[in-house]
C-alpha cells in the first residue's frame, strides 16, 4: 500500500522549464524540478493546432507514467510575467512574452501586433459581412481597388461620392468670354475624353 502512494506521489511533477529543443517532430523540454532533480529530453505535448515555444522560467506540470520519473511528459506550461490578467468568465486569449496577442473578449476580437506588423498571408480573399475596418492610420495598397459601392473622399466635409464628381465633371462646361466677332458668350464642350 505504501508503494502505491508512493507511485502516486511521484507520477506528477511541477518545475521550471530551463531548455526547450523545438527542432524535431516532439518537443524536447528540459525540466528543473528541485534543486536536485532536472529531467532532460522529456517530450511536451499540447493541444493539436496550438504550438508554442515556452521561454526559459515558464512553469510547467510533468506526468510521470507509473510514478517512473524517468519516463515522463510535460502536459501544461504557462509563464507567471507573461500571463494576461483581467479576463473575465468565458474570455479566450493567445499572447506571448513580446505583447502580441489575439483577445476574444466579450466586446469583441482584439489583435494586438505589440509594435509588429500583422501579416496575412495566401488568403486569396478577405470577406466580412459588415463594414471591413475602421482605420485610424493611412492605407497604402500596391494592387487596384475595386468597390462595387461609392467611394468617398473627406468624408467629414464632403457628401458627394467620387461617382458624382466624375458625372459633374463629366458635363461641366466654361463660360468662353469675349470671342472673336462679337460680344456673347458661349459654352465649352464638355470635356473629352470623358473621365
Amino acid at each position: 500500500m505504501q508503494a502505491l502512494f508512493w507511485n502516486l506521489v511521484r507520477s506528477l511533477g511541477r518545475g521550471r522549464l530551463t531548455r526547450i529543443d523545438d527542432s524535431g517532430a516532439v518537443q524536447l523540454v528540459q525540466m528543473q524540478l528541485s534543486q536536485n532533480e532536472t529531467h532532460d529530453a522529456t517530450p511536451r505535448v499540447c493541444e493539436y493546432g496550438f504550438q508554442s515555444n515556452p521561454p526559459d522560467g515558464a512553469d510547467a506540470v510533468a506526468v510521470f507514467l507509473a510514478g517512473n520519473r524517468t519516463n515522463g511528459v510535460v502536459i501544461a506550461c504557462g509563464h507567471q510575467q507573461y500571463r494576461m490578467r483581467g479576463l473575465a468568465s468565458g474570455e479566450v486569449a493567445i499572447s506571448d512574452n513580446r505583447g502580441q496577442s489575439v483577445y476574444l473578449s466579450a466586446a469583441g476580437i482584439v489583435v494586438n501586433g505589440g509594435g509588429h506588423p500583422v501579416t496575412i498571408t495566401n488568403a486569396p480573399e478577405i470577406t466580412a459581412d459588415s463594414p471591413l475596418m475602421h482605420c485610424t492610420g493611412n492605407i497604402a495598397c500596391d494592387g487596384n481597388i475595386a468597390a462595387a459601392g461609392d467611394i468617398l473622399d473627406n468624408s467629414g466635409t464632403n457628401a458627394q461620392s467620387m461617382a458624382a464628381s466624375r458625372r459633374t465633371y463629366d458635363i461641366h462646361t466654361h463660360d468662353v468670354s469675349q470671342v472673336q466677332g462679337g460680344q456673347s458668350t458661349i459654352r465649352s464642350n464638355p470635356p473629352t475624353p470623358q473621365e
